[in-house]
């Protein structure tokens, strides 16, 4: 698969990484299947061409982590790991010693002595200065527990902010087909050498085409769409199931999956260094790895934007 440097200082990455989040099995994916499926998921990774990982201590409450940690065990310096700290009191908290005790908690779950990324979560509302946190997020980059360092759902002020006391590596936000709202910030934090990292670039399962309008979701699912602006919310859902209509024709002409032509688009957006695409299906991380071969001519990517436009807003 191609690579691509993170920002201007960052290490070398695959196009397309792998995103644990589904791996924890929380509440938020609905029922988890058996651990062999998932660990076979994650080693899936070793012979598709992916070679990073991207997990959180508050996916699964940690469970992540480990089946991360268990699944690379004996492979760890093939694959590049990326973790993150979040708040209190969902996560371990953004205080300098909060910062500092979830990142060795996260190095002692996943089995390493180092990660590869470590990002804060997202912001904690301005509770606890981010010169601090992001002070002691450095201090883990000098004493070697830590090679880069990035954010997560962060704004400009915010990254900036960061930006005064240590580089920011990356920023790994929300962005795709479906949800553009940040598409300038990403342009510039491109402009800014401040790699890009989109999570969810299928959508949350709707850029695959395997969730139609009558499909239906438990109520702690994501997907649920109970939320008034979420791209499952009544209103939201049809248009976005007519955006995904439209593109099927264009992913059939050039010989590839729905997925595959979203994640595509995806990396070739000004800013975005990697998409992030989690599965606990073996056979759906290869298919979704094959997308960082697919190139896309400017007439394509004009005939996608022209569709993506349709969107609903977000």
């Amino acid at each position: 698969m191609r690579e691509r440097r993170l920002g201007s200082q960052g290490p070398e990455l695959s196009l397309i990484g792998f995103g644990a989040w589904e791996a924890g099995g929380g509440s938020e994916w609905g029922p988890p299947p058996p651990e062999d499926q998932v660990l076979n998921a994650i080693r899936s990774v070793f012979d598709c061409g992916i070679d990073w990982i991207d997990t959180a201590e508050v996916y699964g409450r940690g469970r992540s982590e480990e089946l991360v940690g268990k699944a690379v065990a004996g492979r760890r310096d093939e694959v590049r790991l990326a973790s993150k700290v979040a708040p209190a009191p969902e996560g371990s908290g953004f205080r300098a010693e909060q910062v500092r005790a979830a990142c060795e908690g996260s190095l002692r779950r996943l089995g390493t002595e180092h990660l590869d990324l470590y990002q804060l979560h997202w912001p904690d509302g301005g509770r606890i200065p981010v010169e601090e946190t992001w002070a002691a997020m450095a201090g883990l980059v000098d004493d070697g527990l830590v090679r880069f360092i990035g954010v997560s759902n962060f704004d400009r002020d915010l990254i900036e902010r960061c930006q005064a006391i240590r580089h920011v590596d990356s920023l790994q936000q929300e962005f795709s087909m479906l949800e553009l709202r940040d598409r300038d910030l990403i342009r510039w934090c491109g402009e800014q050498g401040t790699g890009v990292l989109s999570y969810s670039p299928l959508a949350f399962g709707l850029l695959t085409g395997a969730i139609g309008p009558e499909s239906r979701f438990d109520a702690d699912d994501v997907r649920a769409g109970r939320d008034e602006g979420s791209l499952f919310a009544p209103g939201n859902r049809e248009r976005n199931h007519a955006v995904v209509e439209a593109l099927r024709p264009v992913a059939e002409r050039l010989g590839i999956t729905l997925a595959q032509l979203a994640l595509a688009w995806n990396v070739h957006q000004p800013g975005v260094t990697a998409a992030i695409a989690g599965s606990r299906n073996p056979d759906h991380v290869r298919s979704n790895a094959a997308a960082g071969d697919v190139e896309l001519d400017d007439a394509t990517l004009s005939e996608l934007d022209a569709i993506v436009s349709r969107a609903a807003p977000v």
